[in-house]
């Protein structure tokens, strides 16, 4: 099932995306955000809601995608999780996972402008895969983390790269406004397999820039929620954004940013294509 954010006829709100079209279940809940109705409802209520009616509008009417989730409680990122990051980065492996926050509302959807500020010219591309939890937990085993997963979706870890590196704390470059791509779409775990690897590429302007799968993750999914749910307890809705796999732009010779006009892809097995055009914020094209 795949689980769409949007905004239609000017408000916004989300539902299930069923033959190209939409059942609307914010209009049906009396709610704007999918993040809220995990909280409130849980996944298999929704899912069990949505298979009751049939789609109320055409998925093409809707005005804009929204993040998949566009208000998760916490957005925790795993870095240096693909060892040819690793090594690019000229870093080496960490005995625990690399974890930085964004904020939620540096997130945007797809087909929507990620936005080059005017601080920098050193926009960087990081093509990953985004875990939504599902059931709450702390001190999740790494046994039992599958069964809190909502679901999964593309994401664009967007980084301005000499903010990222200012001092040791990333947490700036990481946070600029519409930076952090997140969607088309946020499909069920019940249609990935608990074992099964995902493949993930990145293209810009066609051209693919990364690519590898999710066996190759240095820490894997449930590890990633057994850890973070160690030191914080993980909400429905909360995003875990699993890592970037090695060919970013600040590491090749010569470095590869994006720039205003361009168009980044990341698309993943089973999961979609996430779109986003490049523009520089402040432009005509972005009033």
């Amino acid at each position: 099932m795949k689980f769409v954010s949007f905004t239609r006829q000017g408000k916004a709100g989300f539902g299930v995306v069923r033959n190209e079209g939409v059942v609307d279940l914010g209009a049906r809940l009396g709610l704007v955000d999918l993040g809220a109705a995990l909280r409130a409802h849980g996944i298999d209520t929704l899912k069990d809601l949505a298979q009751k009616h049939d789609a109320d509008f055409a998925l093409a009417s809707i005005d804009a995608y929204r993040p998949a989730v566009a208000d998760p409680d916490k957005v925790l990122c795993a870095g240096l999780n693909y060892d040819e990051h690793v090594r690019e980065t000229r870093r080496e492996r960490t005995e625990r996972p690399t974890i930085f926050m964004r904020y939620a509302e540096s997130q945007l959807g797809h087909e929507q402008p990620i936005l080059l500020p005017p601080e920098s010219e050193r926009l960087d591309y990081e093509g990953e895969i985004a875990v939504v939890i599902g059931r709450a937990g702390r001190r999740i085993s790494e046994e039992d983390a599958f069964s809190h997963i909502a679901g999964f979706a593309c994401y664009n870890d967007g980084s301005i790269r000499d903010w990222q590196t200012h001092t040791s704390q990333w947490g700036p470059g990481k946070n600029f406004q519409a930076t952090g791509a997140f969607g088309p779409t946020l499909v069920s775990a019940d249609e990935i397999g608990e074992n099964e690897a995902l493949t993930l590429e990145t293209r810009l302007n066609g051209q693919v820039v990364q690519h590898a799968t999710t066996d190759m993750l240095i820490f894997s999914i449930p590890t990633l929620i057994a850890y973070c749910s160690t030191f914080t307890r993980l909400q429905p809705g909360d995003v875990i954004v699993t890592g970037t796999p090695g060919g970013v732009g600040a590491k090749r010779n010569p470095p590869l940013f994006m720039k205003d006009g361009d168009v980044v892809e990341v698309e993943v097995s089973k999961l979609g294509i996430l779109r986003n055009p490049i523009r520089a914020e402040g432009s005509a094209t972005n009033q």
